[in-house]
């Protein structure tokens, strides 16, 4: 399969992936193991529910969460990640810790070529 073709399945999972709520959702997941919605909205800063919902069906219909919801009074739903979800949540987690170590280095990168003159940077 050649992920650089328009209808190649891996490049669709590598788009779900890279998505920038779903990969803040698998950290999540990854780190707290079972949220609530939300917990999970409250958590990632600046989603909207809207977004929040269709990212949690988009994983749940890959297979990468489970949503469980209890019988109660409101309904209680909760969301975690399946075996699938841990291991792609374990090397998205390793994404974020290399960015953590990385992102000064990349501001100061940023900063210098923002300081170029146009002619410069061509």
């Amino acid at each position: 399969m050649d992920i650089f073709l328009r209808d190649c399945p891996t490049r669709a999972v590598l788009e779900l992936i890279a998505g920038k709520w779903t990969m803040l959702v698998l950290v999540a997941l990854e780190d707290a193991r079972t949220m609530r919605f939300a917990e999970l909205r409250r958590r990632l800063d600046g989603v909207t529910p809207k977004v929040l919902t269709g990212t949690l069906r988009a994983l749940e219909r890959e297979g990468l969460l489970i949503r469980t919801v209890y019988p109660t009074v409101p309904p209680r739903v909760e969301y975690r990640l399946t075996e699938l979800g841990q291991e792609v949540g374990g090397l998205v987690q390793g994404i974020t810790v290399w960015a953590q170590a990385n992102v000064t280095a990349m501001r100061a990168a940023r900063e210098e070529f923002d300081g170029r003159d146009e002619h410069e940077a061509l």
